[in-house]
């Protein structure tokens, strides 16, 4: 499947082309309808003067909305039958929901009950065939690049594993692996080392070369092939190591195969003023917003606590920010009073019986972290970025995990990327799996990165993902 990369996000072009198209047939199906109640007399002349108005607001509204529910994600992880569900979610609820608070706020964008129950039915319908049939296509292999692993060791066979584990995301199709034959990777995929490599790679319509190996030096035995390679390079076939290809295809940065010289030369880890200053005031402003609307929720939630379980309603704990600095974070209480009555830190887990019965429904709301709104404002924390850890574990977690502390150079956030990609854990082997994650925004973010990540975590709050 091919891709372009916009400001170091790489986005594949067959999902790209299918959003633009389902934002023109949104925009479409909104004007017909209105168009149609038009000439049944159902809504007066003059509203066909802004009939493009308000089918650009329905179409922006409805496609942000699929993107807050993962519609693509959905479609392109885990198929058909979980995107149809999460479609329904964003056009008959999400959709709903928000066109109508719209109108509520901005009175003059009213798109008309009666025009809006047609329209999200017509769009509905026209998406789920789009997408059925792009779905189809995408299961058929007709887009999958054909590439090609160097390699046969450990690091090719956990290419190999994940490769199997996400074939609808990285549609791909793997010609073979070259190397030794009694590595790894069973002796079926592995194919013996080309005579002219250029020649074989277009024989076999193959368009990339994934290096998967450790060792890249040129030995006396040949075994890495660099001057075929480079001819590979300039006769326009891609040459990428396994790492670069991770972050580009699963949006994460692979630990098992990280080296430092690859955070040392590529790109992305850097620092920008005039980023760093919008990302304050996007934070700022954002903040302030969502204390205004969220008030009565928290309050709701804050008295529930108190009649449950009494006082205290607020806690709070040292967490690590920015540089390994630490900072006092605040929540509603969502654990009994002596949860960790031994003055131990404790891991959250799955079922805990620490967890009260409000507390459950506030963690699943995710309302027991607005508090952390004070955070943001104060500077400890950002709007987006990894979630910040209790000290104790990060001690552990540093002393187990290489490049662990690479997580703590920006600020953490309310919500981050590692938390739309990895279900939630207690364990260092979770850790890891979240610093992959954590690492590729770290190296990678920037406003645009944010506001998906934002939209996105609409789909955490409604089904309730990663949480204990």
């Amino acid at each position: 499947m091919s891709y372009i990369r916009i400001r170091k996000h790489y986005l594949h072009v067959p999902y790209l082309l299918l959003g633009v198209l389902e934002f023109l047939l949104l925009f479409a199906s909104f004007f017909v309808v209105e168009n149609i109640q038009l000439q049944l007399g159902v809504i007066p002349e003059a509203r066909i003067s802004i009939d493009p108005v308000l089918s650009l607001v329905y179409a922006l509204l409805l496609s942000c909305c699929s993107l807050a529910m993962g519609v693509y994600l959905a479609l392109m992880r885990e198929g058909f039958l979980a995107m149809f569900f999460r479609t329904l979610v964003a056009y008959c609820f999400l959709g709903a929901l928000s066109i109508s608070l719209l109108a509520v706020v901005w009175p003059s964008i009213n798109l008309g009950s009666t025009n809006l129950f047609w329209a999200i039915m017509a769009s509905t319908g026209m998406a789920l065939v789009v997408r059925r049939l792009f779905s189809g296509i995408i299961d058929s292999d007709q887009l999958a690049r054909r590439v090609l692993v160097l390699g046969t060791g450990p690091s090719a066979l956990q290419l190999k594993s994940d490769y199997e584990n996400n074939k609808r995301s990285l549609s791909i199709r793997v010609m073979g692996y070259v190397g030794p034959s009694d590595g790894a990777i069973d002796g079926r995929f592995c194919l013996e080392k080309p005579s002219d490599w250029v020649a074989f790679c277009k024989a076999n319509g193959i368009s990339e070369i994934i290096v998967a190996q450790q060792e890249r030096r040129q030995s006396d035995a040949g075994i890495f092939p660099l001057d075929d390679l480079i001819k590979c390079k300039m006769a326009g076939i891609d040459v990428v190591n396994a790492v670069s290809f991770y972050e580009r295809e699963l949006n994460k940065v692979k630990l098992s195969l990280l080296q430092p010289s690859w955070i040392i030369f590529s790109d992305g880890f850097s620092v920008s003023r005039s980023r760093d200053f919008a990302k304050r005031a996007f934070d700022l402003l954002v903040s302030l917003l969502l204390a205004i609307i969220l008030a009565l929720p928290v309050l709701f939630a804050a008295l529930l606590v108190l009649l449950e379980t009494g006082r205290p309603i607020l806690y709070s704990q040292i967490r690590v920010g920015k540089d390994g600095q630490p900072f006092k974070i605040y929540k509603i209480r969502s654990m009994t009073k002596d949860a960790e009555k031994g003055g131990k830190a404790v891991w959250a887990k799955a079922n805990d019986s620490r967890i009260t019965k409000v507390g459950a429904f506030i963690r699943n709301t995710r309302l027991d972290e607005i508090p952390q709104l004070w955070n943001v404002v104060k500077g400890d924390m950002s709007f987006v970025g990894p979630r910040p850890e209790r000290p104790e574990f990060v001690s552990d977690l540093n002393e187990q995990i290489p490049f662990y502390s690479y997580r703590h150079v920006v600020k953490p956030g309310l919500m981050g990327w590692a938390q739309l990609n990895y279900p939630y854990g207690a364990s260092v082997e979770d850790a890891q799996g979240k610093l992959e994650y954590d690492l590729y925004y770290t190296k990678n973010h920037s406003i645009v990165m944010d506001l998906l990540i934002m939209i996105q975590t609409v789909e955490v709050v409604l089904l309730g993902k990663g949480v204990h």
